[in-house]
């Protein structure tokens, strides 16, 4: 029998959590200890001769109809200018959210940095990559937890509700932008395409390609949050009932991930990868030791991106 479209009002489960349920507050808490093996891949200090990327940063963007009234800032970076002049194919495309926390020069994945790296090497295809932040709102936002601030709540909205919104933003509104920011064409092909992100933004990175596969192929999920926030605790049964869609994913989450009022990020990501590969999904899981932080996938980031962007024939 199918399940009533009303169930989750029925028990009260749509309605915002209060700041402490049974004893919990919702929240992450990071061990340091938790962490101790993982450090920025070697890629993310590359040598002082490698040409270095252009990155072009647009703020306070506020042109968005899919998420009006909330601006944004944004950075696109560009390959160095050799990776350019030794190619003319289209350009594919790294889609970062919680853009800021991949960029960031002095964080755990550097991600700039490590463009530059494997551009600088052998096989390697000219890429650039758009690091966005969610959306600074200037009204409230309904929001999943009664405590969150607006931005928080406009974090969510955007991240972690299970429809094609998100990808509409990425794919109608955000692709656009950096095709003018980029003197190059991008490349339409969605294999060439990848949506990337930490927590909710992980959620969101893959809910892009769930919803448009036709616009992106390529997942990178780092402790996702496919949890009880709103919704997301569906996609492992949406995976086997639907018919295997084209993607190739990458998730990765550890022992240490988030446990709060919306669930269990450990089990959700343990749950989802078992589903993935149940659907004979070309699908990868690198379970750590690590909390809900991007210590462990900024130690695999250079080497993630080569096996979601290896040939079709190593598949």
């Amino acid at each position: 029998m199918p399940v009533p479209t009303d169930l989750a009002e029925r028990l009260g489960l749509h309605l915002p959590l209060p700041e402490v349920v049974n004893g919990h507050r919702n929240g992450v808490s990071n061990n340091p200890a938790w962490d101790v093996a993982y450090h920025p891949c070697p890629e993310a200090f590359p040598a002082a001769d490698v040409p270095q990327g252009t990155v072009h940063k647009i703020a306070d963007w506020d042109e968005s109809r899919v998420y009006p009234g909330a601006p944004r800032t944004l950075w696109v970076y560009v390959p160095p200018r050799p990776a350019l002049d030794a190619s003319t194919a289209p350009l594919r495309l790294l889609f970062c959210n919680d853009g800021a926390w991949y960029l960031s020069r002095t964080g755990p994945v550097r991600a700039a940095q490590v463009l530059d790296s494997l551009h600088d090497g052998d096989g390697f295809a000219p890429t650039a990559a758009v690091f966005i932040m969610p959306g600074d709102p200037k009204g409230p936002v309904s929001a999943p937890i009664a405590s969150y601030d607006a931005r928080a709540a406009q974090r969510s909205l955007e991240y972690d509700q299970v429809t094609p919104r998100y990808g509409e933003f990425l794919f109608g509104e955000i692709l656009p932008l950096v095709e003018g920011v980029v003197d190059r064409r991008l490349s339409a092909r969605p294999q060439d395409r990848l949506t990337c992100g930490l927590s909710s933004g992980g959620i969101a990175a893959f809910a892009a390609a769930w919803f448009h596969p036709a616009q992106a192929s390529r997942v990178l999920s780092h402790c996702g949050s496919f949890t009880d926030i709103w919704g997301g605790h569906h996609f492992p049964s949406l995976v086997r009932r639907t018919p295997r869609k084209p993607i190739r994913v990458l998730l990765q989450s550890g022992a240490n991930d988030a446990d709060t009022p919306f669930g269990n990020w450990a089990l959700a990501n343990q749950t989802m990868a078992q589903s993935l590969a149940w659907a004979g999904y070309d699908m990868r899981f690198d379970y750590g030791t690590g909390g809900h932080n991007l210590a462990h996938g900024g130690a695999i980031f250079a080497d993630s991106l080569r096996w979601l962007w290896r040939a079709e024939e190593e598949s």
